[in-house]
């Protein structure tokens, strides 16, 4: 329990109206979790305004609501908290409510079109090399030192993200990795937090469906560094043309990372392999298990993130070379006819440029490639074709198959792609919606020294059609289907 004038301490109030300082049971943003006693915050969603519910909250017994319009009846019994913006309240308020567990912890924030994954993980990977316990908020899993919490989205909702923070500072963590998401920005979910430090890694077409267009996908990505403390440091790819316009308005210390450009972290990729790549740092050699130059990029967001927490140089060298990929990012399968299948999250043109790019570095031209790719259902549809020529411009095979439908039919979805293809490339291209099947196909048409990318899904075990999840793991399959040419 909490006061109310505590949970409210940070929150720009414009209007109070009702008791001054009830005692607060229960903070909830969702009116169905209103409880007696509690705090309801009134959020206007992207489909759902919570201003909507707050009639229904007459007699439910709650203390206070905070809201952004005040109803025409109020409840004298009630207290009402008019803010300029409730979501940024929220974030506030969560925090309070859970005791500011951000700033008891050593939190990184890590956005960017692709790459934020694999470089969150491997941040919380490396505190605990170093001997920290160490929490993680990502779309794969959540995890409070080495125990999970399933990921519903990539950054939680405010209550949710300090719930976890808390059980974090609670069971010894002094150090944070998380994704932070164009949404969760744009959403003032991350509003309340403390970092130490934040990444950009770099910024391509995705989110359309939300963002509408780049220009606010940009901004979205940007009002991150925004809001980093004069305490914190923001480190940034500045091999990506949005790179230097992260840190133009931050108060935070300014870090850049680059493969190409002078810069505060810098890679050379000296040797790459399909296990790994040799690699030197600021002039040290090292050898890892990562493969790709955009993988190369996320190590070295990882190293320049490691040297500015305070960690011991050497010894971040010593431990960069023990990490290992991400599940399903870069994940390697080999056929006993020696064949290789890589199964990848790539999901936006960019990461399958990237993706294919660093197969194509290790086959060169005695390997033929194989991409089996599609593209999700009820989002950004301008992307469609050009995964598809993207993709088969660097594929002597490809494959367009269904990847979450979601509420479309997925023959619309591919015969979308297929737009993106000349005459040429589709003599090149089988369209084969079942997704099992597709993966089938790719592994009958690969022979010795041919690499499978297997693209859009990665870490996921599910495929979702028409509202419901039906399990599907293109790790299993590949596994599966190669098991079968060794019998």
């Amino acid at each position: 329990m909490k006061h109310l004038l505590q949970l409210i301490s940070n929150v720009k109030v414009l209007e109070a109206i009702g008791p001054k300082n009830p005692v607060i049971t229960s903070v909830v943003s969702d009116s169905r979790q209103a409880s007696a006693g509690g705090l309801f915050v009134a959020v206007r969603g992207t489909t759902v305004d919570g201003h909507t519910f707050i009639p229904l909250l007459t007699h439910s017994g709650i203390h206070a609501i905070v809201c952004e319009q005040l109803p025409e009846i109020m409840i004298p019994s009630i207290t009402y908290i008019r803010v300029e913006n409730s979501a940024i309240a929220l974030g506030f308020i969560a925090s309070e409510w859970y005791g500011n567990p951000s700033s008891k912890l050593k939190l990184v924030g890590v956005t960017g079109t692709n790459g934020k994954t694999t470089t969150a993980t491997l941040i919380y990977e490396m505190a605990r090399l170093q001997g920290h316990k160490a929490g993680l908020l990502s779309t794969v899993c959540n995890y409070v030192e080495t125990t999970p919490y399933p990921a519903h989205q990539t950054t939680p909702d405010p209550l949710s993200l300090n719930h976890l923070l808390s059980l974090m500072v609670e069971a010894g963590c002094t150090y944070a990795a998380m994704e932070v998401s164009s949404h969760a920005a744009h959403q003032h979910r991350i509003a309340g937090l403390t970092f130490a430090g934040g990444i950009f890694t770099n910024l391509t077409r995705d989110h359309l469906d939300y963002h509408k267009t780049v220009e606010a996908y940009l901004a979205a990505k940007k009002s991150f560094f925004d809001g980093l403390g004069n305490e914190a440091w923001a480190l940034t790819n500045i091999d990506d043309k949005a790179g230097n316009v992260m840190l133009q308005n931050t108060a935070a210390r300014r870090l850049t990372y680059s493969l190409r450009s002078s810069a505060d972290f810098n890679c050379r990729i000296i040797e790459s392999r399909l296990d790994g790549m040799l690699l030197s740092f600021n002039g040290h050699e090292i050898e890892t298990m990562f493969t790709g130059r955009f993988n190369a990029y996320n190590l070295t967001a990882v190293y320049g993130a490691a040297l500015s927490l305070g960690w011991d140089p050497e010894q971040v060298l010593v431990d960069m070379s023990r990490l290992v990929p991400v599940a399903g990012r870069f994940q390697a399968f080999h056929a006993p006819n020696g064949a290789t299948a890589i199964v990848d999250y790539a999901h936006t043109p960019d990461a399958v440029i990237n993706v294919l790019a660093a197969i194509r570095d290790v086959v060169g031209k005695e390997g033929r490639i194989i991409t089996v790719v599609g593209a999700g259902g009820n989002r950004d549809k301008g992307k469609r074709p050009i995964m598809a020529r993207e993709a088969a411009s660097r594929s002597e095979q490809l494959i367009l198959t269904s990847d979450n439908p979601r509420f479309e039919k997925p023959m619309d979805i591919l015969h979308d792609m297929e737009e993106g293809l000349d005459a040429e490339a589709r003599t090149r291209t089988l369209v084969i919606a079942d997704r099992r099947e597709a993966i089938a196909a790719a592994a009958a048409i690969a022979g010795k020294g041919d690499v499978i990318l297997i693209a859009g899904k990665g870490h996921e075990d599910y495929q979702e059609i028409e509202g419901v999840k039906h399990h599907f793991d293109d790790r299993e399959v590949v596994r599966e289907i190669f098991k079968t040419l060794d019998d």
